[in-house]
Formats: C-alpha cells, structure tokens, sequence
C-alpha cells in the first residue's frame, strides 16, 4: 500500500512514517508539508492513500482533498487531526476524506484505519461520530424517495449498510451474496447518487434518514 503523509509538522510527518515502516505492507512514498504539495504528489506518486492533517499553510488539508479525490478518486484520503470542531470534521468527509482520526488515536488503531480504510470501510473517531451525525442530521432537507426513486430495492438495502459504515465484505455476509455482486451495486449506486466514494454515499444516505435503525 503506498502511502503520502501531509502534515506541516515535521516531527509528525518523520514519527508517522516510522510508525509506518514498522508494517510490511505499508510504504510511505512521499511526505508534504501543505495541501498544495500534497496535491502535486499525489499527481506524481500515485498512492493508494494520503494521511492528510487539516489545518496547514499554503493550501488546507481540507481543499487538499477536495481536489485530489476530484482528481484522482482511486486515492483514497484517511484525515489524521488534532481539530476535532465540528466544521473541520463535516467539511473533510464532504471533501471526500474517507476517513477523520484524531492525532491521540492509539497507534494499532491508525494501522487498523489506514487497513480498513483500504478495504472500504469507514474510521471516524468515536469522539468526533456523534458531531458528524449531527451535522448530518442537520442538512437533511430532502426525504428518502427523492434519492430511491432511482434506486432498485437491493440497492436501497446496500446503502442503508453502507451508511453504517460496512465493508463489502459485511454487506455481502449480512445479504447472503457475493463481494463482487455487492461492489457492482456499490457502483451502481455512487453512479446514480452522483458521487465518487461510499463515504459520500453514506453522508447522503442519512441525510435521507437512511442510516437510521
């Protein structure tokens, strides 16, 4: 998995990428001390993800996403803050963040977000969850048959998972099907929502009262 790290702190950027040569499977291939370069990088590198921190001179990590995922939707962008404000936090995943950790998160916990987050789930830090569902909660102006009117019922039943933050492989046990059924729906879904990730799908999805038990 190749990773770029973007900080403007140098002691963060040097102690993540320690932390990330210790793990066999992760390769740091570049570091950016501002959205702007981070952005360049990921034009050159091609990662597979960037660890993206929020407030940084230059060009935030907040537009650094935004044009990177516009950019480059395969790159998938894991936020790792210390701002934990409810603007900073909803902005990100609208940005297309994947995922929003807090720099105090444990270290077994970033590598099982930055895992996880490869494999399509979605890491929020559980001190920030509940401010994103209220942010959410908050925008939500339209109800669901707006956004299932164009969706077919096994659909509908994938997003509604999706907004819970399961993997594929989680929806695929909990629907009885296969992983490659369940991302051709996946697709399908993020072509006729009109965005590019699941984390976007999933903003939308309990806007709509989706997400909801």
């Amino acid at each position: 998995m190749k990773i770029i790290i973007c900080d403007d702190q140098s002691i963060v950027r040097d102690g993540l990428e320690m932390l990330l040569k210790l793990e066999p499977d992760m390769q740091v291939v570049g570091t950016a001390g501002d959205g702007a370069s981070a952005v360049e990088l990921a034009a050159q590198k091609k990662p597979d993800m960037v660890l993206m921190d929020l407030k940084m001179p230059v060009m935030s990590g907040v537009e650094a996403t935004r044009r990177i995922r516009a950019q480059f939707p395969e790159i998938k962008v894991l936020v790792l803050t210390t701002y934990a404000d409810d603007e900073w936090v909803f902005d990100a995943i609208q940005a297309g963040a994947s995922g929003y950790l807090l720099k105090d998160t444990p270290r077994d916990e970033v590598i099982k977000a930055i895992r996880g987050t490869a494999e399509g789930k979605t890491y929020v830090d559980p001190s920030v969850a509940g401010k994103v569902l209220r942010q959410v909660s908050s925008h939500r102006t339209q109800p669901p048959s707006n956004i299932t009117a164009d969706l077919t019922e096994r659909e509908i039943e994938v997003l509604r998972l999706i907004a819970k933050g399961s993997s594929n492989k989680d929806i695929s046990e909990q629907l009885f099907l296969s992983e490659g059924t369940i991302r051709n729906h996946v697709s399908a879904i993020l072509a006729k929502l009109g965005v590019s990730d699941r984390t976007q799908a999933a903003v939308i999805a309990i806007q709509h009262g989706l997400g909801e038990d």
